[in-house]
């Protein structure tokens, strides 16, 4: 059985008017399920520049800020919590984004899908951290799924992740540095206590700076291959 990386897939009760965001908008932007190859330029109506990757958008400010930002650039959002699928609608909705597409499943179905050096950037903010230790094989960031990332990042591309989770901190530093498709990009002793320069800062981390927790983000760069 594969490790499952993801807690509940629902929440709260959906507003009115949030089910019926999913209801109207969901189907158009969703990504077909299936074992079929997805080509990231059969997804949308435009020329994109690049492709961006976002694995747990959660309730997708991040995602729908930088979306708008680079209209030139093709999202994919994965989430397979139901009210942070809502929620990014609700922003697609508000701002009238046209390159956002969404995978509300479980993501590794989704990796294997896309062809190989496809995407140029890819996000993995604040994943659930399973702090015991008995569960730390359900950590998104480890050897096999750095694998997966690899092999869909160009040459040059990068993995960011950001975590106010110290165990999963060490975790990250454990195991994302020493694989052998990536270098680590720090340019300093502390540069990853400071956010990148196109961050966006999320209603989660808000929280996580008020109750004392010190994010870090690290970012990670695609090795050429041979």
């Amino acid at each position: 059985m594969e490790p499952r990386f993801y807690g509940r897939r629902k929440g709260k009760r959906l507003t009115t008017a949030r089910q019926d965001l999913l209801e109207r908008r969901l189907a158009d932007l969703t990504i077909a399920e299936g074992d079929g190859i997805v080509d990231p330029a059969s997804l949308f109506s435009f020329p994109f520049r690049e492709i961006w990757l976002e694995i747990g958008f959660g309730g997708g400010e991040h995602l729908a800020a930088q979306a708008q930002a680079n209209p030139e650039i093709g999202f994919i959002g994965a989430e397979v919590f139901l009210n942070g699928v809502a929620s990014l609608l609700r922003h697609v909705e508000e701002r009238s984004l046209a390159n956002i597409r969404i995978w509300p499943e479980d993501v590794r179905h989704l990796l294997m899908r896309i062809p190989e050096h496809s995407v140029s950037r890819i996000f993995v903010l604040y994943p659930d951290p399973w702090p015991k230790r008995r569960h730390a094989e359900r950590r998104f960031i480890g050897p096999e799924n750095l694998c997966l990332l690899a092999r869909l990042l160009k040459d040059g591309g990068e993995l960011r992740v950001a975590s106010d989770d110290p165990t999963y901190q060490r975790w990250v530093l454990r195991h994302a540095p020493v694989h052998p498709d990536f270098t680590w990009e720090a340019t300093g002793p502390e540069s990853w206590k400071e956010p990148w320069d196109d961050w966006v800062r999320t209603r989660y981390e808000a929280k996580a700076l008020r109750e004392g927790r010190t994010p870090m983000y690290f970012i990670f760069r695609r090795r050429p291959r041979a």
